[in-house]
């Protein structure tokens, strides 16, 4: 600025020197701040750790088989594939290097400036939840070189890298969150922390919970510490109380639900609906004939009130008529239901969770279980199960939703049923990681896929003698780019990487027309 200042002047412009500056500031916005204090950047960045997963949801949903498209042909997703030359599968990857970018880069150098280790150590939260999302979506990522305005290519780094950095940053939140001395402000915290309400004590449970998913990710690694899973598990979360929930006032788009009918993302054109796998998970044929009273508060019925998933490997509905076929997850047929009420985490207000309590018992559940200790596990798992229950009725009350309330009956004779509480002696991986998958159901898409792919999708549960997923089968009509192998991560990003970053891509063989099903470091011995 001083030197054009200069130059204007040496030119012979007839300018005082002192208005240079106010002639120049062209980018100067007299409706707007020009600087933003720390926690007026946190509201959006929240937003996003909340919904960028459900966009993900959308293709994820489709690998994990909890939904499926009803089509005339087979769509690339349903078949384990992708789409070439889409950006597809590549919300979170915008939203960590975009929308929290540089603007959390910001956030935490002001809050650092000025002492407020609230609001610095939540930015390390949400640094550490992009790294981890990232990583466990894409397998390599870029951090080391991420967030450099002064590059326009970015050299990936390895996952085991990207898993030490997350723990490196949840822990320094945990160390930040845990301090109450410089300009540490639960008023402030609060003007932009729109889901725990300035509440720095949640925060730091969140951290513990995020660092507990973190390490038992590591389950089929020789240095796999269920110990030190407990430990963060017991640190986070003591109940349902402390889940993290993004409400939704549904006053314009971006403010509804995902999920919700308005948006039109998944029950209105586009015709997804749940699969026989996660039906037959709830309706009695993978335990026993037990009918799970989530059933008809989570999933949809067909028009003649019957719950029936679709089958992967056919077309449209297969072979069912109209009245069986299910209706959309608002729980009206065809694209019905615009600005109607919808069911569970389907409405235009349904509170969505970041994580919970039910899905941080359920790991508490499997570490104990892996280290021998099944009373412990028991525990845990029945916890995880019983604590689900609670959060289907309150996601059908955030907007008085159409299926009744689970009762205490139903919830007891459920939790009584010893083909789903078989005692301490009698659980099984198979109880613990299908009951998982169904708390997970619906939102938690990120995990439930991890969780998936350590157990290679069809492992079988040694002391069950059974899928540790029960009825869960790749389709028989994999993308052709497969190789006939299952799916492992999504490519990254389009637009940013196969547009601008081709060397790097090449460093990592992201070219190859395979890559997707190249196994994650994470998931190998």
């Amino acid at each position: 600025m001083k030197r054009l200042c200069t130059a204007l002047l040496v030119g012979g412009l007839v300018l005082p020197a002192t208005s240079c500056d106010e002639f120049l500031d062209v980018n100067t916005n007299p409706n707007a701040p020009q600087v933003v204090s720390a926690n007026l950047y946190l509201a959006p960045m929240i937003h996003w750790m909340a919904t960028a997963p459900q966009y993900e949801g959308r293709f994820i949903g489709r690998y994990t088989q909890q939904w499926y498209v009803a089509a005339t042909a087979q769509t690339t997703w349903d078949r384990m594939g992708y789409d070439p030359g889409s950006d597809n599968g590549a919300q979170q990857w915008r939203d960590v290097y975009w929308t929290l970018g540089q603007n959390l880069v910001d956030m935490m150098t002001k809050a650092e400036a000025e002492e407020r280790w609230d609001i610095l150590g939540v930015g390390y939260v949400l640094k550490a939840w992009g790294w981890q999302v990232l990583t466990d979506m894409h397998g390599e990522i870029i951090i080391k070189e991420a967030i450099n305005q002064n590059t326009f290519s970015f050299n990936y780094d390895s996952q085991e890298f990207a898993y030490q950095e997350t723990q490196r940053l949840l822990n320094k939140a945990i160390e930040l969150l845990q301090r109450n001395d410089g300009g540490v402000d639960v008023a402030y915290l609060a003007r932009g922390d729109k889901m725990y309400g300035g509440d720095r004590a949640k925060w730091l449970k969140l951290a513990y919970a995020m660092l507990a998913m973190n390490l038992n990710h590591y389950s089929n690694k020789a240095g796999y510490k269920p110990a030190d899973v407990i430990a963060a598990v017991d640190k986070s979360f003591a109940s349902n109380a402390d889940d993290p929930l993004l409400t939704y006032p549904a006053t314009q788009n971006d403010d509804i639900n995902f999920w919700g009918r308005t948006r039109g993302n998944i029950g209105g054109t586009t015709f997804y609906r749940q699969t026989q796998f996660v039906v037959g998970l709830m309706n009695g044929t993978a335990f026993n004939g037990v009918v799970d009273p989530r059933l008809s508060r989570m999933l949809s019925p067909s028009p003649d009130g019957q719950y029936r998933g679709l089958d992967i490997n056919a077309v449209n509905y297969g072979a069912l008529t109209a009245t069986q076929q299910p209706n959309n997850f608002n729980g009206y047929p065809g694209s019905g239901g615009a600005q109607l009420p919808g069911r569970y985490i389907f409405d235009d207000k349904a509170k969505i969770p970041v994580m919970t309590y039910s899905q941080l018992q359920f790991i508490k559940a499997e570490a104990a279980y892996r280290a021998g200790d099944k009373a412990t596990a028991y525990t845990a798992y029945r916890n995880a199960v019983s604590s689900h229950i609670d959060f289907v009725n309150a996601r059908n009350l955030d907007n008085n939703q159409q299926p009744t309330q689970i009762t205490a009956a139903e919830k007891d004779a459920f939790l009584t049923n010893t083909a789903i509480m078989p005692g301490a002696a009698g659980l099984t991986l198979t109880h613990i990681m299908s009951q998982k998958y169904i708390a997970q159901w619906g939102w938690g898409h990120n995990e439930l896929w991890m969780d998936m792919r350590r157990y290679h999708y069809t492992d079988i549960d040694p002391a069950s003698g059974r899928q540790v997923y029960p009825g869960f089968a790749a389709p028989t009509n994999l993308y052709g780019d497969n190789g006939g192998k299952v799916v492992q991560r999504i490519r990254p990003r389009y637009n940013s990487e196969y547009v601008w970053n081709i060397p790097a891509l090449d460093a990592i063989g992201a070219r190859a027309a395979d890559y997707h099903t190249k196994p994650l470091w994470i998931t190998q011995p």
